[in-house]
């Protein structure tokens, strides 16, 4: 098919192309042979008078033409994928699809398994690729890269749709058999206490619970960092640090490590966990059913681990 004496099976090639700036990855990508490609390429260079890809060194580079079509070739291809390629009906029961969603490894311990059981119930065939968050989840997401994203609503694009999952508060887990394991933790033993933060492996500089601190003035000595939410109930054992972590995550901790859970001495506003997906895919039946799935497995979450958020009575301690 012709569009403006432009073939539209070449758009195909072309983002992959753009995609991966390499004629052989991108041959690979579609399961077309170099060559191929190749002819793809040069028939486009004539079409937009432009050479789209030039070697430099090693490498293939975009051209200025190029990075301006990029996105622009990627929407387009979208929109056809959700639109018109899209399945008119989702049934679970006979589905074979691969989800990809981004998620926290806080998300992985406390939530992930109980939509994994759900969907192993509902859909034997449903497969998913559990990716870790990039520097640019949005982006990712633009790009039909990922189907779902999972993260605090403050870190969503505003130009996709966004649910709430459930909100959560945030608990301090220190060793039941240190200093702090008894009585509840006050201001200034926070604040000159050793802590285990965690710090994200993407760009942003801080976690949300060390931005909290931060606007308290508080300048926290951190001991330990790690990149790894579920890591920091089991690195303060056997020592005095305190860990300052998602309260679901520390009740969760609380069932397997001798720790002890503390409500936290300075106040952390609530977290609205969320989910994100691509606006041109609100009607698209399979991943409607998938976040219907989430917010069922959040009640399951939640009746696992008792009641949610931090805990009630100053301590809670494993048994």
């Amino acid at each position: 098919m012709r569009f403006n004496k432009l073939d539209l099976n070449l758009l195909v090639a072309l983002d992959a192309m753009l995609s991966e700036t390499s004629i052989s990855r991108a041959a690979e990508k579609l399961h077309m042979s170099q060559s191929a490609m190749s002819n793809a390429l040069a028939r486009l260079r004539e079409y937009f008078d432009d050479e789209l890809l030039v070697q430099v060194g090693r490498r293939m580079e975009l051209t200025p033409r190029a990075e301006l079509l990029r996105d622009a070739v990627h929407d387009v291809l979208l929109r056809v994928d959700t639109s018109i390629a899209a399945q008119p009906e989702f049934v679970p029961a006979s589905a074979d699809r691969e989800f990809r969603v981004f998620v926290s490894d806080f998300t992985l311990s406390t939530l992930m398994p109980h939509v994994l059981a759900r969907v192993h119930a509902e859909a034997p065939k449903v497969r998913f690729s559990l990716l870790p968050q990039t520097d640019d989840p949005a982006r990712s997401l633009e790009r039909g890269e990922v189907d779902l994203l999972v993260m605090p609503v403050d870190y969503c694009s505003a130009s996709h749709p966004v649910e709430t999952l459930f909100t959560e508060g945030f608990s301090c887990v220190v060793w039941s058999g240190g200093r702090f394991g008894r009585e509840p933790l006050t201001f200034e033993q926070y604040a000159s206490a050793g802590h285990v933060s965690m710090r994200p492996a993407v760009s942003q500089p801080v976690s949300f619970e060390g931005w909290v601190v931060q606007r308290y003035g508080l300048t926290r000595r951190d001991e330990v960092t790690t990149y790894s939410f579920a890591s920091a109930p089991a690195l303060v054992v056997g020592t005095d640090r305190i860990a300052t972590v998602h309260s679901r995550l520390a009740q969760l901790a609380a069932r397997y490590l001798p720790v002890t859970v503390h409500v936290p001495p300075l106040a952390f506003p609530e977290m609205k966990q969320s989910m994100q997906w691509h606006k041109y895919r609100s009607k698209d039946p399979g991943l409607s059913w998938l976040r219907e799935v989430f917010l069922a497995a959040v009640a399951d979450m939640d009746a696992a681990l008792g009641a949610p958020g931090q805990a009630s009575a100053g301590t809670r301690s494993a048994a």
